[in-house]
């Protein structure tokens, strides 16, 4: 079986956002970027895989030379090879034309998206991809197991869980559920060293649409002040005459 990991790399949750030119654009500096945390989950599992069943295993993101540290500890975690397609990921539709082109020309049987990334949430990416291809798509994915050319997954659904089977070829959205948090791998000096060695392919972009444009960012209004109550009547009152809520 081979496999496709797609990583996206994001802003670590602790950092301080900003933005520049008029806030029009993302301000990258004192950010430390990292694996998208559900692509982490997928990566997880695909290990599993290339564990137990012999899969080979592959990452691919869409970026530029700046993200290949991210690439380069999912290769550390134990990926065998890496692909780094040199372009912007200027929206989900535009990442989605460059990851079918990989997928096409890698003959993968599974291909491992998260089912958003944390930075813009746009979960857009695995089922615009699975459309491309015109393969099987399962998004929201809590557990997976092939068996020869079939899949048996479960996912989540509003109020439960649901348990399909499928074929490959097969892309799924991932999230936490493929494996713990507590499963999640740190590389250790022999896997850096290792990654070294691996191959991590550029290439370049093709011809492909950007559908949206980023105007504008906002970040969330600030808080409000904390008013301290001294009394349950202080706080019926409040909640009445001035929050109005009862």
């Amino acid at each position: 079986m081979k496999i496709l990991v797609c990583i996206s790399n994001v802003p670590d949750t602790t950092s301080k956002i900003n933005f520049t030119d008029g806030d029009t654009k993302f301000d990258t500096n004192g950010v430390q970027f990292v694996i998208n945390p559900n692509d982490e989950f997928g990566l997880t599992r695909a290990m599993w895989f290339k564990e137990k069943q012999g899969a080979t295993v592959h990452v691919v993101t869409v970026g530029g030379a700046s993200v290949e540290p991210t690439i380069r500890k999912a290769l550390a975690i134990g990926a065998d090879e890496a692909i780094r397609v040199n372009t912007e990921p200027t929206d989900g539709f535009f990442v989605a034309q460059q990851l079918a082109e990989v997928v096409k020309n890698g003959g993968y049987d599974l291909v491992i998206a998260g089912r958003e990334s944390i930075d813009y949430n746009g979960g857009m990416v695995p089922g615009i991809l699975a459309t491309l291809l015109d393969m099987n798509f399962v998004n929201t994915c809590i557990s997976i197991e092939v068996e020869g050319n079939k899949a048996t997954i479960m996912r989540e659904i509003d109020g439960g869980k649901e348990k399909l089977t499928t074929s490959l070829p097969l892309v799924i959205g991932g999230q936490k559920g493929l494996v713990e948090e507590s499963d999640l791998r740190i590389p250790n000096m022999r896997g850096i060293m290792m990654a070294r060695q691996k191959k991590l392919n550029v290439i370049e972009p093709v011809q492909a649409i950007n559908a949206t444009t980023d105007l504008k960012f906002d970040k969330p209004a600030p808080k409000g002040a904390v008013k301290l109550v001294e009394s349950v009547d202080d706080l019926i009152n409040l909640l009445h005459n001035e929050a109005k809520v009862i």
